[in-house]
């Protein structure tokens, strides 16, 4: 016996027509490629995004058409995500921080047929536009008055191009598991893989990033997106916003500390979201410059993803800003919500060391993740806090196989292997000790490099912190710290090892410390581990 209840399909399109029904006045706050802050509404979107599917239309764009973006977070990236997905299209976010011949590939086996750019990229896009051999016209996301004056062919200009069209468009009643965009990997090794999301998995994704157990987006909030549009849909944020009437703040090109922190300023911004990198330098703005957030900002929640949060990082923003730290959990293959770091009400009253212990955790899964533990011979390990394994995902927001790739990616129960090392305690939270590829194996016995570098970053004077794991003639691998300390800081290997002497464990402690001008990242921020160790293969501890 079936259920009698409506059946309507969970589309992207309903967000954005939802949001315009009851939410039409909320704001979205755009700081712009040309310079001035933008202010729209979800009306505005609504309207505008209608254009868009018009002019993707009138360009013969056909539903299941790749249609790229090379942008950052704004007003019209957010047009380009509801009008190209609603009218049947797939957004294709390309990732500004890869490297040339990265962005070249995946154009190419995404087989974009359009690419919308912000001005900051039309150099980009000037060099490789000959070899995006699929593309059949660039169009800057900018007014007549402000084109590029670049080498370009076949470009067209955003507001003139939206701007010749109406904005009445009948969005199609697609089936909801239509594919509605596609995100590359940051490619670490080998070549980027695609994950392709349907109109059903962000919808549902959507409605947990407006949980309490989620991010508790709701109308009441104003969210600071500093993740990127380019980077896994902004953890959703845009579809989130629109389903509950957030207002939204876009730092479009402005990802350094200052105007990081003028837009929470000025924008009464209460959450915000972004990986540990950028809230380093918006920290480092705030020392710099002796701000008091506390008086001058309403910030009340940070959410912490990408990479694991220091302890120094969740304390600073609580004494400076008064804001909780929400760590949260994820990847391009799980949309990217899997777990968040939210309390339990048997955590009342606990002290502030044991809830920031909590906090480093990674977090519970959300409903929808289901999770579990593995050994190398893929048996299941116990939740109890204790046991290290392979971190495993299911759920309806998980990918089940990358793009035009048919090589199989789930093990016989249909979970997916996350690359990460982690424990899962009792009550449900996840703690990554490592990526798998990361874990140091020190005379037989497993060292947490994340655990060690978050200690690291509380050390007086130091900005950033990694560890990595060094060949050992007795205990087959023993850590080395890479430090990069704070602008006119003095620190020495002896003050880094007497920190951590009453912080980790004893035989945790690094066989040595190094000193670096920077250390190498990702794409999206996350520190890249195996140029660290090629930079120290032929490294040999003292002695």
């Amino acid at each position: 016996m079936f259920g009698l209840m409506q059946d309507r399909p969970l589309l992207i399109s309903s967000l954005i027509e939802h949001a315009s029904a009851f939410h039409s006045h909320a704001e979205i706050v755009s700081r712009t490629n040309e310079g001035p802050i933008h202010r729209c509404t979800y009306g505005d979107i609504h309207r505008r995004s209608k254009q868009v599917a018009n002019a993707l239309t009138a360009l013969g764009v056909k539903p299941g058409d790749r249609v790229a973006t090379l942008a950052w977070n704004g007003y019209r990236h957010m047009e380009l995500y509801f009008g190209g997905s609603g009218m049947g299209a797939v957004v294709h976010t390309i990732n500004p921080r890869l490297f040339p011949e990265q962005i070249e590939y995946i154009a190419n086996h995404a087989e974009d047929q359009y690419l919308f750019f912000d001005l900051s990229f039309a150099p980009i896009i000037e060099k490789l536009a000959s070899r995006m051999t699929g593309v059949k016209a660039f169009i800057a996301m900018t007014d007549r008055a402000h084109m590029p004056a670049a080498d370009i062919p076949n470009l067209l200009c955003y507001e003139e191009l939206i701007g010749a069209q109406g904005s009445d468009f009948a969005w199609p009643e697609l089936d909801e598991n239509t594919a509605s965009s596609l995100c590359y990997t940051s490619g670490t090794t080998g070549n980027p893989k695609g994950v392709l999301y349907s109109h059903r998995s962000s919808v549902l994704h959507a409605f947990i990033a407006c949980s309490v157990d989620g991010f508790g987006l709701s109308a009441t909030e104003t969210a600071l997106l500093v993740v990127p549009m380019f980077h896994v849909n902004a953890w959703g944020m845009p579809y989130a916003g629109a389903m509950c009437g957030a207002k939204l703040v876009m730092p479009g090109p402005g990802m350094d500390g200052k105007s990081i922190y003028e837009l929470i300023r000025d924008e009464k911004v209460t959450l915000a979201l972004g990986v540990p990198t950028v809230w380093m330098m918006l920290l480092q703005h705030i020392e710099k410059v002796g701000a008091d957030p506390k008086a001058e900002a309403e910030l009340r929640r940070v959410v912490i993803g990408g990479s694991a949060a220091p302890r120094a990082m969740c304390e600073a923003f609580e004494d400076k800003f008064g804001a909780f730290v929400v760590h949260a959990w994820g990847m391009t293959e799980t949309s990217p919500v899997g777990t968040v770091c939210n309390l339990l009400p048997k955590h009342k009253g606990i002290s502030r060391d044991e809830r920031l212990k909590l906090q480093l955790k990674q977090g519970r899964g959300v409903y929808g993740v289901e999770l579990k533990l593995t050994d190398d011979d893929g048996n299941r390990l116990p939740h109890d806090g204790k046991a290290f394994g392979h971190l495993m995902v299911r759920g309806p927001w998980i990918a089940r196989r990358y793009y035009k790739d048919d090589t199989p990616i789930l093990d016989a129960e249909g979970f997916f292997d996350t690359g990460d090392v982690s424990t899962i305690d009792p009550d449900g939270y996840t703690q990554i000790t490592d990526r798998s590829k990361d874990v140091i194996k020190s005379g037989g016995e497993w060292i947490s490099s994340i655990d060690l570098e978050n200690a690291a970053m509380g050390a007086p004077g130091v900005a950033e912190a990694a560890v990595i794991g060094v060949a050992h003639p007795k205990w087959q691998e023993r850590p080395l710290l890479v430090v990069v300390k704070k602008e006119g800081a003095q620190v020495s290997r002896e003050d880094m090892l007497n920190y951590l002497g009453s912080r980790v464990a004893k035989w945790w402690l690094p066989e040595d410390v190094v000193f670096v001008e920077q250390l190498p990242h990702t794409a999206t921020g996350k520190l890249q581990k195996m140029k660290l160790r090629e930079s120290f293969r032929d490294y040999r501890f003292p002695g």
